[in-house]
């Protein structure tokens, strides 16, 4: 059986954080994100507000009965815990999968601080937000029943709190994005210093000039193209 070309190519493993499979995940992530930011817009329009009761000074009543800004505050919840598992749980698969290497490079020490910097305010923007959504929801839900009613006391969600937990989870998505874009650079500059170290075969033909020869060939992925940034920037 004839060995080809393709053959001697490696797969890149469905783990690599620069695979396609990372990549599709961070778009779908970044799209969960921004579809959480557009439910709370929502939600703010629509949030329930407090009627005074005409009759009586010391009694109020809603303007609706809170579902809309419910299912939106809700869905924006789902969507942004599911973006955030999705990453996090796929970018701990890659880094534990990958091959320890210690870090010998400056520059691979100033990524792991800004990887702790992308990691600690991504987990402060989701947790804020998540609050922020679940006080949300939590008053809303309060008067789908009854809301036309006059009563003594009412509560309603403050003007901003809808639209302040849509700010913190589209950040949360791209904070976790450059996280993600963090690792893959590390990666590639391990890669460079295993390449580094280990030099390729030399065949040598009788007449002719050494031949330098390259056993494997991959397919250019999210490094190569972080690499081409690099030089151009």
């Amino acid at each position: 059986m004839a060995v080809t070309h393709a053959d001697l190519a490696p797969t890149r493993r469905g783990t690599d954080i620069g695979s396609k499979t990372g990549v599709v995940l961070m778009v779908f992530s970044i799209l969960l994100g921004l579809l959480c930011f557009v439910l709370c817009l929502v939600a703010e329009a629509t949030r329930s507000q407090v009627i005074s009761d005409g009759t009586t000074r010391n009694e109020c009543r809603y303007s609706g009965n809170g579902k809309t800004p419910l299912i939106c505050g809700a869905s924006a919840f789902l969507s942004l815990a599911i973006a955030m598992v999705v990453q996090h749980t796929y970018l701990l698969l890659a880094v534990s999968k990958s091959d320890p290497v210690p870090l010998s490079n400056q520059h691979l020490n100033s990524l792991t601080w800004q990887a702790a910097f992308f990691f600690i305010t991504t987990w402060i923007c989701f947790s804020v937000g998540e609050v922020l959504l679940l006080i949300g929801v939590s008053v809303e839900s309060g008067h789908l029943k009854g809301w036309l009613t006059p009563r003594p006391s009412c509560f309603i969600a403050r003007e901003g709190l809808f639209s302040s937990a849509g700010v913190l989870g589209i950040t949360t998505v791209f904070l976790a994005s450059g996280l993600s874009v963090t690792a893959l650079r590390a990666q590639w500059l391990l890669q460079d210093q295993h390449n580094e170290a280990s030099s390729p075969p030399i065949m040598a033909v009788d007449g002719e000039a050494p031949i330098v020869r390259h056993d494997l060939y991959h397919e250019p992925g999210l490094i190569e193209y972080l690499r081409a940034f690099d030089k151009i920037i």
